[in-house]
């Protein structure tokens, strides 16, 4: 009863993707290819491996029982596949990576493309979120995060600038309707642009001076989710709807131009930069490989 690899390799990928269109989005193939592969998968082996509904797919009891112990073979086929890799003039093959939009955005644009440039057989796949998902259970070789959500047993290694900071902004005109914070209580008095995670949790706005922790939870017109719509949050900061807490970064060319003005600048919170992690006790794909190499050679950010 020798099932085909790449019939295994589909179910796989649709039963961890919870669907035949992200699962081809993943894979780089078609829905369809993937529901006939799946189709002559159950049809060998005389079970149901899906459930299927119009919103979902789920695997069945016996789908997942063979996901769990195909998992781990499946990835053993792809660490030896990858071994011939190495012997390769240049490393080839999908690299997926799952990042925060913050990283997509303040970080990868000065890595991603002279990386693109130096190894053009490798295909970089980015999955920008702010959920936090397990980057394994996601399909993905290797994710960025920051210190405290680094998961256990995994490699870390510095991305990016190594000291970020978290700027509050307003539009000039907004400041000289409403007045300048002095404190970060008065942003209790003031309407601030706040951000919201996927799960529901708000950001906290947390300041620090000589040791002093301050942490305010203000209110105001405007509530975004984090990473999908930060960006209008800043155009209605600019705009003088209210005050906006966000990486400086981010903000930096507009505080440079004058479009926002700084407020309660030495209150600013410091933090350490993102990481590159990925996971310890398994096979290091070329592609990953070749990207940890790159990364280290841009050396420490200031």
């Amino acid at each position: 009863m020798a099932a085909d690899l790449g019939d295994l390799t589909a179910f796989a990928a649709v039963a961890r993707a919870g669907g035949f269109r992200d699962a081809a989005r993943q894979t780089g193939g078609s829905a369809s290819g993937l529901s006939e592969a799946v189709r002559r998968l159950e049809q060998k082996l005389g079970v149901r491996l899906l459930n299927r509904t119009t919103r979902s797919v789920v695997p069945t009891e016996a789908g997942a029982r063979l996901l769990d112990r195909l998992g781990p073979a499946l990835g053993e086929v792809e660490a030896a596949l990858d071994v011939v890799n190495g012997f390769r003039d240049r490393p080839a093959g999908t690299l997926r990576l799952n990042v925060p939009v913050s990283a997509a955005r303040l970080v990868l644009p000065r890595i991603v493309p002279p990386f693109l440039a130096a190894y053009p057989d490798i295909r970089l796949e980015v999955i920008a979120e702010d959920s936090f998902v397990d980057v394994l259970a996601a399909g993905c070789d290797a994710g960025i995060r920051y210190g405290e959500r680094l998961e256990q047993d995994m490699i870390a290694i510095p991305i990016g600038p190594r000291r970020q900071s978290f700027a509050v902004a307003a539009a000039p005109a907004y400041l000289d309707r409403h007045g300048r914070p002095t404190h970060p209580r008065d942003l209790l008095n003031h309407a601030c642009l706040r951000g919201q995670f996927s799960s529901g949790a708000m950001t906290t706005w947390e300041f620090e001076r000589d040791g002093e922790v301050v942490k305010v939870d203000p209110t105001g017109p405007l509530l975004v989710r984090v990473g999908a719509a930060t960006d209008l949050a800043v155009d209605a900061a600019i705009a003088g709807t209210g005050i906006i807490q966000l990486f400086e970064d981010w903000l930096r060319p507009h505080l440079d131009s004058g479009a926002l003005e700084p407020v309660l600048e030495p209150w600013w919170q410091h933090f350490s930069g993102p990481f590159l992690y990925y996971p310890g006790r398994r096979h290091v794909p070329a592609p990953l490989r070749a990207f940890i190499d790159f990364t280290r050679s841009f050396g420490v950010w200031a």
